[in-house]
């Protein structure tokens, strides 16, 4: 390819089309068989976060329709906290007898009447901030966690506290030469922090955490919802005699992380939790943990009464892409081949799905165990599983969209290894579908599912390295997919400015319409067939949680609560919005926030010209205290031009230099939009370019290439 097309263009800037040559949409062609009542599917009420216990975020409501959602409109609109605009929101709404209940990161528990948007009371559980993503509700509690990791009951008619329980528990003898417990689990490591929404079912909860990225080592809880005592608890990372401890090299387990921080599904008549556990620790650096590394990357059956594991599946051996697939597991009844399939639908970051028996855990539709590029200094499992049927996203970065990667890094597909130098790989850290919640739509037999074209580019963290940074510069984008479970095939894709895999959750309705909401603060209406637009309303700030849908005296209520996010567009408008729609709602759209940037942007305060001598010195990370270069070459930090946001006025000659001082070469090269390219530069060598016309010129060193600055031509 010619080297200059390749650096310049605006093939990332916009997305268009589909990413994979969907399918026209069609018809359902086959009834989808009756789902278990036992799941407790959603009516007037939308029980728990997922809708049902086997999440499949499905109301069979339908006053609100195709043909009657152009009508939609507010029925009330309340900021909880007060306007403010300091913490992102993860919290979806759950629904019962009229009321609402949602979470704040701020700590507080609210329940606000679901007619009129008037709080009837709030309770705060602490101070410390974390992500809160949903209560559950059950024998007349409400159940949620804390930022101090203590879980809570609370009444549900007034909010006081009934009960409080901390897990995560230090060991007092850690941090003592006494053997690491593996009964209590704090070896080493971080503790985590309690994490995804609870779920409720015949007198137990069920509480996952994250922390992996630090060393925590897993484990998913059980409690006793009337008493607040710990039933059981599954141990992500098998400790010594456990089953899967064989899969960790020496005492890595110790460890090991995955953890699972989504909220697992129930099925009642198995008597079965679905559980999606993370990725290993060290996230992207292999060479300390040889072996599979179960439960890392798994979906696990656990006895729901006893926590013992029944079954379990892993989708990624010994992951060093943080590929956690950790998502809300879906279940559905399916006819396949003439057969009553009961199925569990896994797989998220990976870009594709696997279609699991959720008796045994077999794959419905086969699973192919293929040899994968290998580097053997990250303990590389020989093989990865690959499913039958469609890869709902590309598996490897494209020039023709927001997955061209950004010059001069290596970069491959899915299971690319890497060591020392940074490589884009696509589907990255943030890809594919990541945590948003999808639907199972009984009416069309189809999964929805929101998805991100987003790169990250891996390094093994030695050094100072980033794990998995996304690159400076490149764009972010995303859209929705709808896959037929029983097949396992793609059945329509649709791209969209934005990337919808963090927490931008889908609900659909007996009405035929489906709801999703944006990072640009946008809640969106549309056909469950082709999704295409019927309506939209701006909710002033991103959407990322999942719309609910209840019932009040007949009427047909929508609702959503948007707060933003930081992940993966860092600038997202964050708030308290806390809505609910209906036909003929007369409170209308809020001011539209600033967007999201579509592209990476480098965020460190602007220097200008004159206070940089009109220089950028190359491989050197700018010391804002001083206001000059910092004295040692840096050959791995992302920051490392001086200055590394630099404003520069129309006319103005720039000199990029090598320092005589450094020991290697250096450049700079301008990419996507061609404006400058210095070569190879050695040491004291320098390059002189005059910027001749405003905008915004990202550019990055061709010898190292996550070295990245920018200059705004102002």
């Amino acid at each position: 390819m010619d080297r200059r097309k390749f650096l310049s263009g605006a093939a990332g800037a916009t997305v268009a089309g589909t990413v994979l040559g969907a399918r026209p949409a069609a018809a359902a062609a086959v009834a989808t068989p009756r789902q278990p009542d036992s799941f407790a599917h959603p009516g007037k009420d939308f029980p728990k976060v997922g809708g049902d216990l086997g999440n499949q975020n499905h109301t069979p409501l339908d006053q609100i329709n195709r043909r009657t959602v152009d009508r939609l409109g507010g029925a009330w609109h309340v900021n909880l906290e007060g306007g403010d605009t300091s913490s992102a929101q993860q919290s979806t709404i759950v629904a019962q007898d009229g009321v609402l209940y949602v979470q704040t990161t701020q700590q507080n528990v609210f329940a606000v009447d679901g007619r009129t948007g008037a709080v009837r009371w709030k309770t705060n559980v602490g101070s410390n901030k974390t992500n809160m993503r949903g209560v559950a509700l059950g024998q007349g509690k409400v159940f949620s966690t804390s930022g101090a990791n203590i879980v809570y009951a609370l009444d549900q008619k007034t909010g006081a506290v009934v009960w409080k329980t901390q897990l995560l528990t230090e060991d007092p003898t850690q941090g003592t030469p006494e053997p690491c417990d593996p009964a209590n689990g704090q070896c080493g490591g971080a503790t985590g922090t309690l994490a995804g929404a609870i779920v409720y079912w015949d007198g137990l909860i069920y509480v996952g955490m994250q922390g992996s990225t630090a060393g925590a080592r897993g484990r998913a809880y059980a409690l006793d919802a009337a008493t607040g005592k710990i039933a059981w608890t599954f141990w992500a990372v098998p400790g010594p005699g456990q089953f899967g401890n064989d899969t960790w090299e020496g005492d890595s387990w110790q460890t090991g992380g995955a953890v699972p921080w989504i909220h697992p599904a129930v099925d009642p008549d198995l008597g079965l939790v679905y559980w999606t556990f993370g990725n290993p620790y060290p996230r992207t650096n292999g060479s300390t943990r040889a072996g599979d590394n179960l439960f890392a990357n798994c979906i696990v059956a656990i006895d729901a009464k006893t926590g013992q594991r029944r079954w379990h599946f892993q989708s990624v051996h010994h992951c060093i892409w943080d590929y956690d697939n950790v998502m809300a597991p879906v279940l559905a009844d399916l006819r396949i081949d003439g057969k009553l399939r009961k199925v569990v639908v896994y797989g998220s970051k990976v870009g594709m799905y696997y279609i699991l028996d959720r008796t045994n855990g077999k794959p419905v539709q086969g699973v192919e165990e293929r040899p994968v590029p290998q580097d053997a200094r990250q303990k590389t499992a020989p093989t990865q599983p690959y499913p039958a049927g469609d890869p709902f996203v590309p598996q490897e970065p494209r020039l023709d969209n927001a997955t061209r990667p950004v010059p001069f890094y290596p970069n491959g597909g899915l299971f690319t290894p890497h060591w020392d130098r940074a490589t884009i790989i696509f589907p990255g850290a943030g890809g594919g579908a990541d945590w948003a919640h999808v639907s199972f739509n009984p009416g069309t037999g189809w999964i929805y599912v929101g998805y991100g074209l987003i790169n990250s580019a891996y390094s093994n963290t030695n050094g100072g390295r980033v794990n998995t940074a996304r690159p400076y510069g490149e764009y972010f984008a995303g859209g929705l997919a709808a896959v037929d479970p029983k097949t396992n095939k793609l059945v329509w894709s649709k791209d969209s400015e934005w990337s919808l895999a963090h927490g931008n959750g889908i609900l659909t309705t007996g009405g035929g319409v489906m709801f999703q909401g944006g990072p640009d603060g946008n809640l969106i209406a549309m056909d469950d067939t082709d999704a295409r637009e019927l309506w939209r309303f701006q909710c002033g700030a991103g959407v990322h949680t999942s719309p609910v849908s209840y019932e009040i005296d007949g009427q047909q209520y929508l609702a959503v609560f948007a707060g933003g996010n930081g992940l993966p567009y860092p600038d997202i408008p964050k708030g308290d919005h806390l809505w609910a729609f209906k036909l003929g709602g007369k409170v209308g759209p809020v001011a539209a926030p600033t967007p999201p940037s579509r592209r990476n942007q480098i965020r460190t305060a602007p220097v200008t010209a004159a206070a940089a001598g009109y220089t950028v010195t190359l491989g050197r990370i700018w010391d804002a205290t001083a206001g000059r270069p910092g004295a040692q070459e840096n050959t791995v930090a992302q920051n490392a031009m001086s200055p590394h946001n630099l404003t520069v006025p129309v006319g103005t000659e720039i000199t990029f230099l090598n320092p005589p001082d450094n020991a290697t070469a250096h450049g700079a090269v301008s990419f996507f939009e061609y404006e400058f390219d210095s070569g190879t530069l050695m040491p004291g060598q320098s390059f002189k370019h005059t910027f001749s016309q405003k905008g915004e010129f990202f550019y990055n060193d061709p010898i190292y290439p996550q070295n990245t600055g920018k200059i705004v031509v102002v």
